[in-house]
Protein backbone atom coordinates (compact mmCIF):
# COMPACT_ATOMS: atom_id res chain seq x y z
CA UNK A 1 0.00 0.00 0.00
CA UNK A 2 3.05 2.42 1.14
CA UNK A 3 4.72 1.33 -2.46
CA UNK A 4 1.06 3.10 -4.21
CA UNK A 5 0.97 5.53 -2.79
CA UNK A 6 4.64 6.94 -3.40
CA UNK A 7 4.58 6.05 -6.51
CA UNK A 8 1.30 8.41 -6.93
CA UNK A 9 3.47 10.83 -5.12
CA UNK A 10 6.01 10.65 -7.32
CA UNK A 11 3.96 10.67 -10.76
CA UNK A 12 2.37 13.80 -9.09
CA UNK A 13 5.31 15.16 -8.49
CA UNK A 14 6.61 14.87 -12.07
CA UNK A 15 3.27 16.20 -13.49
CA UNK A 16 3.72 19.34 -11.52
CA UNK A 17 7.21 19.82 -12.81
CA UNK A 18 5.99 19.09 -16.19
CA UNK A 19 3.59 21.88 -15.70
CA UNK A 20 6.18 24.26 -14.28
CA UNK A 21 8.81 23.83 -17.04
CA UNK A 22 6.11 24.56 -19.69
CA UNK A 23 4.62 27.51 -18.05
CA UNK A 24 8.03 28.67 -18.37
CA UNK A 25 8.53 28.57 -21.97
CA UNK A 26 4.94 29.08 -22.85
CA UNK A 27 5.15 32.46 -20.52
CA UNK A 28 7.86 33.36 -23.03
CA UNK A 29 6.63 33.02 -25.98
CA UNK A 30 3.52 35.32 -24.99
CA UNK A 31 5.36 37.65 -22.85
CA UNK A 32 4.24 41.62 -23.82
CA UNK A 33 2.06 40.50 -26.72
CA UNK A 34 -1.44 42.31 -27.18
CA UNK A 35 -3.50 39.69 -27.18
CA UNK A 36 -5.40 37.50 -25.01
CA UNK A 37 -3.97 33.98 -25.10
CA UNK A 38 -6.37 30.60 -24.28
CA UNK A 39 -4.00 28.11 -23.98
CA UNK A 40 -5.71 24.17 -22.94
CA UNK A 41 -3.89 20.67 -23.09
CA UNK A 42 -5.34 17.42 -21.98
CA UNK A 43 -3.24 14.11 -22.23
CA UNK A 44 -5.98 11.79 -22.78
CA UNK A 45 -3.58 8.26 -21.76
CA UNK A 46 -1.72 10.08 -18.75
CA UNK A 47 -4.16 12.59 -17.84
CA UNK A 48 -1.80 15.90 -17.92
CA UNK A 49 -3.55 19.45 -17.95
CA UNK A 50 -2.54 22.56 -18.64
CA UNK A 51 -4.53 25.87 -18.76
CA UNK A 52 -3.94 29.05 -19.20
CA UNK A 53 -7.14 31.74 -19.28
CA UNK A 54 -8.85 28.64 -19.96
CA UNK A 55 -12.10 29.58 -18.66
CA UNK A 56 -12.65 32.74 -20.61
CA UNK A 57 -15.29 32.62 -23.45
CA UNK A 58 -13.77 33.45 -26.28
CA UNK A 59 -14.90 33.99 -30.34
CA UNK A 60 -14.55 30.42 -31.85
CA UNK A 61 -14.47 31.76 -35.55
CA UNK A 62 -14.67 28.53 -37.49
CA UNK A 63 -13.61 26.15 -34.94
CA UNK A 64 -17.61 25.90 -34.17
CA UNK A 65 -17.62 23.97 -37.64
CA UNK A 66 -16.47 20.57 -35.86
CA UNK A 67 -19.47 21.34 -33.50
CA UNK A 68 -21.75 21.89 -36.63
CA UNK A 69 -19.95 18.49 -38.57
CA UNK A 70 -20.42 16.57 -35.42
CA UNK A 71 -23.71 17.58 -34.91
CA UNK A 72 -24.75 16.88 -38.59
CA UNK A 73 -23.48 13.38 -38.02
CA UNK A 74 -25.54 12.79 -35.40
CA UNK A 75 -28.60 13.38 -37.71
CA UNK A 76 -26.99 10.62 -40.11
CA UNK A 77 -26.47 8.73 -37.02
CA UNK A 78 -30.08 8.91 -35.92
CA UNK A 79 -31.19 8.52 -39.93
CA UNK A 80 -32.66 11.88 -39.99
CA UNK A 81 -29.99 12.86 -43.00
CA UNK A 82 -27.55 10.72 -44.97
CA UNK A 83 -24.30 11.65 -46.59
CA UNK A 84 -25.16 10.42 -49.63
CA UNK A 85 -28.49 13.04 -49.76
CA UNK A 86 -27.76 15.11 -52.66
CA UNK A 87 -27.97 19.13 -51.80
CA UNK A 88 -28.70 21.25 -54.63
CA UNK A 89 -26.31 24.54 -54.63
CA UNK A 90 -27.59 27.06 -56.36
CA UNK A 91 -27.01 31.27 -55.82
CA UNK A 92 -29.22 31.16 -52.67
CA UNK A 93 -26.35 29.64 -50.66
CA UNK A 94 -23.28 29.62 -52.72
CA UNK A 95 -22.60 33.42 -51.39
CA UNK A 96 -20.01 35.75 -52.67
CA UNK A 97 -17.26 37.04 -50.96
CA UNK A 98 -16.83 34.67 -48.39
CA UNK A 99 -14.57 31.84 -48.56
CA UNK A 100 -15.98 28.86 -50.17
CA UNK A 101 -14.00 26.57 -52.32
CA UNK A 102 -17.21 24.73 -52.78
CA UNK A 103 -18.15 28.20 -54.48
CA UNK A 104 -14.53 28.02 -56.66
CA UNK A 105 -15.14 24.41 -57.26
CA UNK A 106 -19.37 25.26 -58.67
CA UNK A 107 -18.93 29.22 -59.54
CA UNK A 108 -22.03 28.39 -62.17
CA UNK A 109 -24.38 26.47 -59.13
CA UNK A 110 -27.53 24.51 -60.13
CA UNK A 111 -25.55 21.54 -59.70
CA UNK A 112 -26.59 18.65 -56.49
CA UNK A 113 -23.40 17.51 -54.67
CA UNK A 114 -23.55 14.97 -51.64
CA UNK A 115 -23.99 16.23 -48.07
CA UNK A 116 -20.47 14.68 -47.78
CA UNK A 117 -18.54 16.66 -50.01
CA UNK A 118 -20.01 19.74 -47.96
CA UNK A 119 -18.77 18.15 -45.27
CA UNK A 120 -15.63 17.48 -45.83
CA UNK A 121 -15.50 21.05 -47.26
CA UNK A 122 -16.40 22.76 -44.26
CA UNK A 123 -14.15 21.17 -41.93
CA UNK A 124 -11.47 20.26 -44.14
CA UNK A 125 -10.75 23.58 -45.82
CA UNK A 126 -13.23 25.53 -43.95
CA UNK A 127 -16.21 26.65 -46.72
CA UNK A 128 -18.36 29.33 -45.23
CA UNK A 129 -20.97 28.52 -47.54
CA UNK A 130 -21.19 24.55 -46.76
CA UNK A 131 -21.13 25.75 -43.03
CA UNK A 132 -24.30 27.81 -43.23
CA UNK A 133 -26.28 24.74 -45.88
CA UNK A 134 -24.92 22.56 -43.37
CA UNK A 135 -26.73 24.73 -40.18
CA UNK A 136 -30.13 24.95 -42.11
CA UNK A 137 -30.07 21.21 -42.94
CA UNK A 138 -30.09 21.05 -38.97
CA UNK A 139 -32.48 23.67 -38.15
CA UNK A 140 -30.28 25.82 -37.23
CA UNK A 141 -27.17 26.95 -34.93
CA UNK A 142 -29.95 25.85 -31.93
CA UNK A 143 -29.48 22.30 -32.80
CA UNK A 144 -26.07 22.31 -32.29
CA UNK A 145 -26.00 24.18 -28.79
CA UNK A 146 -28.79 21.34 -28.22
CA UNK A 147 -27.17 18.62 -29.17
CA UNK A 148 -23.49 20.07 -26.72
CA UNK A 149 -25.90 20.24 -24.09
CA UNK A 150 -26.67 16.55 -24.59
CA UNK A 151 -23.33 15.38 -24.08
CA UNK A 152 -22.29 17.83 -20.84
CA UNK A 153 -20.32 20.46 -23.53
CA UNK A 154 -20.04 23.38 -20.81
CA UNK A 155 -18.86 26.61 -21.72
CA UNK A 156 -19.50 26.40 -25.43
CA UNK A 157 -22.63 28.76 -26.97
CA UNK A 158 -23.52 28.85 -31.17
CA UNK A 159 -26.02 31.62 -31.98
CA UNK A 160 -25.14 33.02 -35.45
CA UNK A 161 -23.98 31.66 -38.82
CA UNK A 162 -20.99 32.46 -41.20
CA UNK A 163 -23.27 34.92 -42.63
CA UNK A 164 -24.54 36.90 -39.80
CA UNK A 165 -20.92 36.86 -38.62
CA UNK A 166 -19.69 37.82 -42.17
CA UNK A 167 -21.82 41.24 -42.02
CA UNK A 168 -21.62 42.41 -38.27
CA UNK A 169 -18.59 42.12 -36.40
CA UNK A 170 -19.77 41.69 -32.74
CA UNK A 171 -21.63 38.48 -33.49
CA UNK A 172 -18.40 36.70 -33.19
CA UNK A 173 -18.69 37.17 -29.84
CA UNK A 174 -21.68 35.38 -29.54
CA UNK A 175 -20.67 32.36 -31.13
CA UNK A 176 -17.71 31.39 -28.06
CA UNK A 177 -16.41 28.72 -26.33
CA UNK A 178 -13.65 28.00 -23.83
CA UNK A 179 -10.39 26.30 -24.73
CA UNK A 180 -11.04 24.12 -21.53
CA UNK A 181 -14.67 23.20 -23.41
CA UNK A 182 -13.02 22.62 -26.52
CA UNK A 183 -10.21 19.80 -25.30
CA UNK A 184 -13.36 18.14 -22.82
CA UNK A 185 -15.55 17.87 -26.03
CA UNK A 186 -12.38 16.26 -28.30
CA UNK A 187 -11.83 13.71 -25.56
CA UNK A 188 -15.57 12.59 -25.95
CA UNK A 189 -15.07 12.84 -29.29
CA UNK A 190 -11.74 11.04 -29.25
CA UNK A 191 -14.17 8.63 -27.09
CA UNK A 192 -16.42 7.78 -28.86
CA UNK A 193 -18.71 9.65 -26.79
CA UNK A 194 -20.30 12.10 -29.33
CA UNK A 195 -21.11 9.96 -32.39
CA UNK A 196 -21.34 6.00 -33.83
CA UNK A 197 -17.80 4.66 -34.13
CA UNK A 198 -18.54 4.93 -37.84
CA UNK A 199 -19.57 8.42 -37.57
CA UNK A 200 -16.21 9.25 -35.07
CA UNK A 201 -13.68 7.32 -37.37
CA UNK A 202 -15.34 9.22 -40.83
CA UNK A 203 -14.91 12.59 -39.01
CA UNK A 204 -11.59 12.24 -37.85
CA UNK A 205 -10.44 10.92 -40.90
CA UNK A 206 -11.97 14.60 -42.37
CA UNK A 207 -9.74 16.13 -39.78
CA UNK A 208 -6.37 14.33 -40.44
CA UNK A 209 -6.96 15.77 -43.87
CA UNK A 210 -7.54 19.39 -42.92
CA UNK A 211 -5.47 21.88 -45.28
CA UNK A 212 -6.25 25.29 -43.65
CA UNK A 213 -3.46 26.79 -41.31
CA UNK A 214 -0.54 25.45 -42.06
CA UNK A 215 1.25 28.21 -40.14
CA UNK A 216 -0.08 27.42 -36.92
CA UNK A 217 -0.47 24.14 -34.99
CA UNK A 218 1.39 21.77 -36.84
CA UNK A 219 4.34 24.18 -38.73
CA UNK A 220 6.97 23.29 -36.44
CA UNK A 221 5.42 19.55 -35.35
CA UNK A 222 7.45 16.90 -37.31
CA UNK A 223 6.48 16.04 -41.09
CA UNK A 224 3.73 13.59 -41.15
CA UNK A 225 2.88 14.02 -37.32
CA UNK A 226 -1.15 12.46 -37.34
CA UNK A 227 -2.90 16.15 -36.55
CA UNK A 228 -7.28 15.76 -36.68
CA UNK A 229 -7.78 19.84 -35.93
CA UNK A 230 -9.85 22.57 -37.02
CA UNK A 231 -8.91 26.35 -37.36
CA UNK A 232 -10.31 29.33 -37.30
CA UNK A 233 -9.78 33.24 -37.91
CA UNK A 234 -11.81 36.45 -38.12
CA UNK A 235 -9.22 38.82 -39.86
CA UNK A 236 -8.74 42.62 -38.82
CA UNK A 237 -11.58 44.77 -38.30
CA UNK A 238 -10.87 48.60 -39.63
CA UNK A 239 -9.11 49.37 -35.99
CA UNK A 240 -6.62 46.43 -36.90
CA UNK A 241 -7.66 44.04 -34.33
CA UNK A 242 -7.93 40.02 -34.64
CA UNK A 243 -11.06 39.12 -32.87
CA UNK A 244 -9.60 35.28 -33.39
CA UNK A 245 -6.87 33.00 -34.63
CA UNK A 246 -7.59 29.77 -33.14
CA UNK A 247 -7.10 26.83 -33.19
CA UNK A 248 -8.03 22.68 -31.53
CA UNK A 249 -6.00 19.37 -32.64
CA UNK A 250 -6.02 16.21 -31.39
CA UNK A 251 -2.30 14.98 -31.91
CA UNK A 252 -0.75 11.43 -31.84
CA UNK A 253 2.88 11.12 -30.38
CA UNK A 254 5.32 8.29 -32.05
CA UNK A 255 4.24 6.32 -28.97
CA UNK A 256 0.52 5.88 -29.92
CA UNK A 257 -0.54 8.07 -27.66
CA UNK A 258 -2.74 11.44 -27.49
CA UNK A 259 -3.07 15.00 -25.86
CA UNK A 260 -5.87 17.23 -27.10
CA UNK A 261 -4.83 20.97 -27.48
CA UNK A 262 -6.86 24.44 -28.27
CA UNK A 263 -5.09 27.91 -28.63
CA UNK A 264 -7.46 30.93 -29.28
CA UNK A 265 -5.62 34.33 -29.81
CA UNK A 266 -8.27 36.49 -28.83
CA UNK A 267 -8.86 40.42 -29.35
CA UNK A 268 -5.10 41.03 -30.38
CA UNK A 269 -3.77 43.80 -31.83
CA UNK A 270 -0.29 41.88 -33.37
CA UNK A 271 -0.31 41.50 -36.99
CA UNK A 272 -1.36 38.11 -38.29
CA UNK A 273 1.78 36.73 -38.42
CA UNK A 274 2.57 37.22 -34.69
CA UNK A 275 -0.53 35.60 -34.00
CA UNK A 276 -0.30 32.43 -35.65
CA UNK A 277 3.89 32.04 -34.62
CA UNK A 278 2.70 32.37 -31.23
CA UNK A 279 0.14 28.92 -31.92
CA UNK A 280 3.29 27.63 -33.36
CA UNK A 281 5.36 28.05 -30.68
CA UNK A 282 2.95 26.77 -28.52
CA UNK A 283 2.39 23.90 -30.18
CA UNK A 284 6.16 23.13 -30.22
CA UNK A 285 6.16 23.60 -26.42
CA UNK A 286 3.87 20.99 -25.83
CA UNK A 287 4.74 18.63 -28.22
CA UNK A 288 8.58 18.86 -27.34
CA UNK A 289 7.02 18.58 -23.54
CA UNK A 290 5.22 15.58 -24.20
CA UNK A 291 8.50 13.94 -25.93
CA UNK A 292 10.51 14.03 -23.17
Amino acid sequence: MKKISLFFLLISTLMIAQQSALEQKINVIIKDKKATVGISVLGFENGFTYNKNADKKLPMQSVFKFHIAAAVLDFVDQGKLSLDQKILLDQSNLLENTWSPLREKYPNGNVEVPLNEILEMTVARSDNNGCDIMLKLLGGPQTVQKFMDSKGVKGFQIKYNEAAMHNDWSVQYENYCTVLSAVDVLKKFFEGKLLSKKSTDYLMKVMLSTSTGLNKLIEQLPKGTPVARKTGASGKNDAGLTGAENEIAIVTLPNGKHYAIAVFVSNSMESDAVNCKMISDISKAVWDDFNK
